[in-house]
């Protein structure tokens, strides 16, 4: 007997359709390894479930088994690039070898869909920047407690984005180079302005504990404005160029050889994230690279620890930060 079109088959289904009990089908549907349960059997009922297209309620189990086996990754609304995809990727990997699966759902301000917490109950949710006080509230009301960062949970790497050491590097590398008057090529887009702003703060402390003048900051959003920021920049006899990321990096260079400078004679550029086109530009991109697949693997690890209660490990996070030295910077 198959279950009709739409319905979702079950393990009555499965039950009546091989004239077995329903316990008998559940504790071979569940793996229930106490009860005695003939091979045969638990052959013939697998069999059938796999005719009949049975899958197994997900909300059903995990009430029994107290457990979801969901982290859900709260991703903020960033332009998802090489390095998030890098390191969700690896933190699903890591989950999935323990058993767990992983959700990402993007937050968008001013979106009005239903945040997946209030729809999967996952077992686990973990962000990259703190969640406010209203969606700690939401959270709790659905019955999770487990949240990173949160109450309880305020494990997190200690600089996961770069938004320190990344900067204070690309300062530092230019500075070895001989530039002491250096920009700051930055985005305006309103997506990335708490990073931007981390970014550039960090960039000006460098500079400070340095000595060096102030950066001279310009946006590099559009042709035009990259290339006002080049001229500026030049024109105030600006040697180095710290940019945001990789895209604003590329954005100063092409400015550079199109108004017929000389990258990095006349003006040296890091970048910041290390995409791969950052090796093929040219001429090549120095840039920061983070060990995105050590933050995902991190992420994982603390992800486990909350939802089994096993220790964090002694070492910390693996997602080193360094430079990446290229064409755009060395002569």
């Amino acid at each position: 007997m198959a279950a009709k079109a739409g319905k979702r088959v079950t393990a009555a289904d499965v039950a009546r359709s091989l004239g077995l009990s329903r316990a008998t089908v559940g504790f071979v549907l569940n793996g229930t390894t106490e009860q005695r349960i003939s091979e045969a059997t638990r052959d013939r009922v697998l069999a059938e479930a796999a005719r009949l297209g049975y899958r197994p309620h997900t909300a059903a189990q995990a009430l029994r088994r107290g457990s979801s086996k969901l982290v859900l990754l709260i991703i903020p609304d960033w332009p998802v690039g090489f390095s998030i995809s890098e390191c969700v990727e690896e933190a699903s990997h890591a989950l999935e070898a323990e058993g767990y699966s992983l959700v990402t759902q993007t937050h968008h301000p001013v979106g009005t869909a239903r945040p997946l917490w209030e729809l999967l109950d996952p077992e686990v949710v973990v962000g990259f920047a703190p969640f406010n006080q209203d969606e700690l509230a939401a959270m709790r009301g659905c019955g999770i407690t487990k949240i990173i960062p949160g109450p309880g949970h305020s494990a997190s790497p200690p600089d996961p984005l770069g938004l320190h050491d990344g900067p204070r590097l690309q300062v530092e590398h230019l500075h070895t180079r001989g530039h002491e008057r250096l920009g700051f090529a930055a985005t305006s887009d309103p997506r990335l302005s708490t990073l931007v702003e981390s970014r550039l703060t960090a960039a000006r402390e460098a500079v400070a504990s340095l000595g060096l003048p102030p950066l001279v900051v310009r946006s590099v959003d559009a042709p035009d404005t990259a290339g006002q920021a080049v001229h500026d920049w030049l024109q105030a006899n600006i040697t180095g160029v710290v940019a945001y990321n990789d895209d604003s990096a590329a954005r100063t260079i092409r400015a550079a050889v199109r108004a017929g400078h000389e990258v990095p004679a006349d003006l040296a550029v890091i970048g910041h994230d290390d995409n791969p086109y950052a090796a093929l530009f040219l001429p090549s991109i120095s840039s920061i690279r983070i060990d995105y697949a050590g933050l995902g693997r991190h992420l994982a690890t603390l992800a486990l620890q909350a939802a089994t209660g096993r220790p964090l490990p002694t070492d910390g996070v693996d997602a080193a930060t360094a430079v990446v030295a290229r064409e755009s910077t060395e002569s």
